[in-house]
């Protein structure tokens, strides 16, 4: 007998049009994680959490996700370096990514644009900034 306990298994069984948009979220923060996860469930996404760039690499590896949000500085692996390497994975070049963090200069931001990055998004954001950055990128 099979056992399917994963939302997006069951969905992409039962009715493959039903299968739920996915976002990653990472970041150390967990208020920060917390409150994106209200933010883009609202948007209809099914979220998972990552702490790090290792972590949020592991979890590509398994389940790549449509749309990532991503924090630049986290202890670990940071973003950039896991956008780098995302990018070289089986399917890395689909997600859209959102950087989102504090850094400001505009040398730092083409460095992302540049690693693969689809957009970048300042802290503090909240719902109205989050939705419109992802319809930029086509995620809604």
């Amino acid at each position: 007998m099979i056992r399917i306990t994963h939302t997006r298994a069951l969905c992409a069984v039962w009715n493959p049009s039903l299968t739920p948009r996915t976002c990653l979220i990472v970041d150390d923060s967990r208020i920060i994680r917390k409150v994106a996860r209200r933010i883009v469930e609202g948007l209809g996404f099914e979220v998972d959490e990552a702490a790090d760039g290792s972590e949020a690499l592991t979890f590509c590896a398994g389940v790549m996700p449509e749309v990532i949000l991503l924090d630049w500085s986290m202890p670990v692996m940071d973003g950039l370096t896991f956008l780098r390497r995302l990018r070289t994975l089986p399917g890395g070049g689909g997600p859209k990514v959102l950087f989102c963090t504090i850094e400001t200069r505009a040398e730092r931001i083409a460095e992302a644009l540049s690693a693969g990055a689809d957009d970048y998004v300042m802290k503090p954001f909240d719902g109205e900034i989050l939705t419109s950055k992802f319809a930029e990128v086509g995620a809604v």
